[in-house]
């Protein structure tokens, strides 16, 4: 912590030569350091702290001037050391500013009375008109945000929660705001009631309001020109830009929201990327994209979803172009109106009869194309699991995670064939074989709900799913013997049904034993529900295991896993993925046949095919 000092006599002096003036020069406290050289029409009132000035500034590239203040008013201030403060129109009032920042050309910058920093207040997504069900704060991440909505009805735990956040809040809330080091702020209107970390940028805002900032030095953040944001949080590695309009929202890591976006009341997470649309009470988990103006994200919840256009439908349901953002985890729309069915989408929908429709129980046949001809609806199960599409986000979704490693807050599982999938794709086996079983195999199409299933695609549905089924047995099992592990599980944790927290799968059962430690006071701060999710994430491996032993005794009839098993397992393994990337070539040699592929991209891709045979073992 610095030692201050009162100014002596002669500083005084040459800070007045400088046309530098003070409410009472006695109240202005410097470092033992402090020179008074680079001060020129500077007003102090009430509390200031000044810290050593003696390094150039930077302020572009460069361009390099000395640290001090020019031209600025100051009001209960403190500065760090080697900042350059200059060109301040109105006043800085009631703020703490780190070391080596850079403000020019500002308004205001200002700490009003009960500022809250946009932390701890409570937002309605899912439901604009609704009384509230996320609670942002600077630690909020996605599962937290999830387990709050799934469970909002639940008004002990809701109850429990909200005084977990308040209780953290009241802790660690400053007294007023705080600029943290390395900060450049130019050419920017008001900051009222802001926090702003390390190594951030504003060049342009016009206002921040009731906004935490949370920068650091490896995940920086940058606000561009025209951004208003109030009563909102923005973590690392963010960048909002090109007047961007935001109130009351959550902006999880790596986010890049961007030219004239507009958000109210919405969460985004990890590696989202928003603009020119409009979001309002939107739940956005980990990557999901919308870059049209016609777009209006309202009222859902997206994750892995890229939003297209209103009119035109433009979201492919397979590419090799590199551009392409693929067929996407959480159910999205494609060409012509279908939509892909995933697991974790919250209900299925299409557009059939100028309409939107809705069916939960179509979300247990995932993998599967909504397609509308006419008046008629069609159901195509499985045929995703063999595109070109998911193949590529199989491989680049990963690979797109612009996240820190000390930036991560939000936690993203991004097996395609998991317990939670594969537990789904257990569901549409036993929807198909039931079909056929009741109408028989002489019949052209099947009947499910308002949606017909042709006999070829159900026949395809089934040895798409046996596929998928078949790889992701083999794939536990080897990672199983990579463990050393191979027995019965002695923990059954696990076994039931999976679920999914936008990200992180779980077991049901962890879930709920998370919901009850929470509602007994077994977990009595914030903290230890972040750091539950954590330790679930790193069970998953273990808890998949004990999920996975029985699905492969009853899948073979075995009583127990024995070598010979083992390698029976394993060869169905490779047969079942070369059967899988025989598939996707048909699909990429389909795509090639149409003329929307150059032969270059097909080659590589079709390359990359070919290497597939060397993660068999």
């Amino acid at each position: 912590m610095s030692t201050y000092r009162q100014l002596t006599q002669t500083e005084i002096e040459i800070l007045e030569n400088n046309v530098c003036w003070a409410e009472d020069w006695q109240r202005v406290m410097v470092a033992e350091g402090f020179k008074p050289y680079n001060f020129h029409r500077v007003m102090f009132y009430g509390d200031i702290r000044l810290g050593e000035f003696n390094k150039q500034v930077e302020v572009t590239k460069g361009f390099f001037k000395h640290s001090g203040i020019n031209d600025a008013t100051l009001r209960n201030v403190s500065v760090g050391d080697d900042c350059l403060i200059e060109k301040v129109g109105n006043f800085i009032n009631n703020y703490t500013i780190g070391n080596d920042c850079f403000i020019s050309n500002i308004s205001t910058l200002e700490t009003t009375g009960d500022a809250t920093y946009g932390q701890g207040s409570t937002i309605s997504v899912l439901n604009e008109m609704g009384d509230g069900n996320v609670v942002i704060f600077r630690d909020l991440n996605s599962q937290l945000a999830a387990f709050m909505v799934k469970h909002s009805r639940d008004k002990l735990l809701k109850q429990q929660l909200t005084q977990m956040i308040e209780d953290d809040l009241r802790v660690q809330r400053p007294d007023r705001g705080t600029i943290g080091n390395n900060v450049k702020i130019i050419n920017t209107k008001d900051i009222t009631n802001t926090v702003i970390k390390g190594d951030c940028e504003i060049n342009g805002a016009a206002r921040l309001l009731e906004c935490t900032i949370m920068s650091s030095r490896d995940a920086s953040v940058y606000i561009g020109t025209g951004v208003i944001c109030e009563n909102s949080i923005i973590c690392d590695g963010c960048s909002i830009n090109n007047s961007v309009k935001m109130q009351d929202c959550f902006v999880g890591e790596a986010c890049q929201i961007t030219n004239g976006f507009s958000a109210e009341a919405s969460l985004f997470f990890a590696n989202s990327f928003m603009a020119n649309g409009e979001a309002c009470a939107a739940f956005c988990g980990p990557f999901c994209a919308s870059h049209h103006k016609s777009s209006l994200l309202i009222g859902g919840e997206f994750s892995f979803y890229n939003a297209g256009s209103n009119t035109n439908f433009s979201n492919h349901a397979y590419k090799m172009g590199p551009m392409h953002y693929g067929t996407l985890e959480r159910g999205t729309k494609t060409a012509s109106g279908s939509y892909v069915l995933m697991p974790a989408t919250i209900g299925a929908f299409s557009v059939c009869f100028g309409k939107l429709m809705h069916h939960p129980d179509t979300r247990n046949l995932p993998f599967s194309y909504l397609m509308a001809y006419g008046d008629d609806c069609y159901l195509v199960p499985g045929r995703n699991i063999t595109t070109v599409g998911l193949y590529r986000d199989i491989k680049k979704w990963p690979k797109r995670d612009k996240r820190s490693r000390q930036s991560k807050k939000s936690i993203i599982n991004f097996d395609w064939l998991s317990p939670f999938t594969v537990g789904e794709i257990q569901q549409g086996i036993k929807i198909l074989e039931s079909l056929r079983s009741a109408s028989g195999d002489n019949v052209s199409t099947y009947n499910f709900h308002e949606y017909v299933i042709n006999a070829s695609s159900l026949r395809k549905g089934l040895k798409y799913y046996d596929i998928a089924l078949r790889i992701y047995m083999g794939a536990v099992l080897k990672r199983a013997q990579k463990e050393g592990y191979l027995e019965k599980p002695e923990d059954e944790t696990g076994v039931g049904p999976w679920a999914d927290l936008s990200g992180l799968l779980l077991p049901v059962s962890e879930e709920k034993r998370l919901i009850n430690d929470v509602k007994n006071g077994s977990i009595d701060n914030i903290q230890q529900v972040l750091e539950r999710f954590d330790e679930i994430n790193n069970h998953y491996a273990q808890y998949r295991w004990a999920w996975s032993y029985q699905l492969i005794l009853d899948y073979y009839h075995l009583e127990r896993l024995d070598e010979q098993a083992c390698e029976r397992i394993r060869e169905d393994y490779v047969k079942a993925r070369r059967a899988w990337i025989a598939e996707i070539r048909k699909d990429a040699e389909k795509e090639f046949a149409l003329g929307d592929v150059e032969q270059e991209v097909f080659d590589d891709f079709v390359s990359k095919l070919d290497h597939e045979i060397d993660f068999e073992n």
